[in-house]
């Protein structure tokens, strides 16, 4: 009777025990996903901007001595990321398989125009610095005119504060949920420890010596429950990187490496910090005030 009361507080022992590491572990992990997007947030709303095309159309007069000083003069640019040349042969070929019919077979000629695509660095993707870039251009008298979405401009610079503004409000509602659910998880655990924490008080233990077995079993679960978040913003992060590899993920491992340990060392702070708080609450009620 008595080993099978024993094993039957042992089963209940282990499945709190698994329920506080998975609960510790789910937080943790949603927690670093998030870390890893407020992180890459930056590059990948670069990534976007620099998908913006400036194209600068040139006059059929424009001599080639020309169009090689302005590409010269645009790779040289600290504004400018890549340029490519198309000439207006290149462009029919990308209009006929765009379409998949030879528009020149209606039209008789291609009135297309030559033409050099430009994209920039991400910080000068704004409206003012594409309207200078804009009349710098113009104002060479080989280049026929200039086009680039404005209107997408400021759509995509507009979503970009607003996402910022909500991820970091997001942010901070989720790091505090995640502080109450393991709170929560390392409360209910000391609950059931209850009668015994009294007990040792009542023989005469010290808080000191009744709080640092439990604390020091809920830091070994914190650090379990870390350690299995980490596995799985490991994976996630490898997926991503070779999913989105041009976003280019990996590129910075110290600031990875440091999102790793803040996460690590979240779990084993707010664990250390829960139990201490549930512990001391125990040690300070009267017996009665335990039922």
């Amino acid at each position: 009777m008595s080993s099978s009361f024993e094993k039957h507080q042992k089963r209940r022992l282990i499945s709190s025990y698994f329920s506080v590491v998975l609960s510790i572990a789910l937080v943790l992990f949603l927690l670093g996903l998030l870390g890893m997007l407020i992180l890459n947030a930056k590059k990948v709303s670069d990534h976007f901007k620099e998908q913006v095309v400036v194209t600068i159309y040139l006059k059929e007069s424009a001599k080639e001595v020309e169009i090689k000083q302005l590409e010269k003069s645009l790779a040289m640019a600290d504004y400018v990321k890549s340029t490519e040349y198309v000439s207006k042969e290149q462009a029919a070929e990308f209009m006929k398989a765009l379409n998949g019919e030879d528009f020149m077979d209606f039209v008789g000629y291609n009135p297309l125009q030559n033409s050099i695509d430009v994209h920039l660095k991400a910080d000068f993707v704004t409206s003012e610095h594409l309207d200078k870039i804009s009349a710098d251009a113009v104002a060479k008298n080989f280049v026929d005119e200039v086009s680039y979405d404005n209107d997408l401009v400021n759509l995509m610079n507009d979503n970009v504060k607003k996402i910022s503004f909500w991820v970091l409000i997001v942010s901070a509602i989720f790091t505090l949920i995640a502080v109450l659910l393991i709170n929560s998880s390392i409360r209910l655990a000391v609950y059931s420890k209850r009668f015994t924490i009294k007990t040792m008080q009542m023989v005469g233990a010290t808080k000191q010596f009744i709080r640092r077995p439990f604390v020091w079993r809920s830091v070994k679960l914190g650090m379990v429950g870390a350690v299995l978040a980490l596995a799985g913003m490991a994976i996630v992060l490898y997926y991503l990187n070779r999913t989105f590899s041009e976003l280019e993920l990996l590129s910075n491992p110290v600031l990875i490496a440091f999102l790793f340990v803040f996460v690590f060392g979240l779990g084993v702070v707010i664990t250390w910090i829960s139990t201490h708080f549930a512990t001391q609450r125990f040690l300070n009620l009267r017996t009665d005030q335990l039922y």
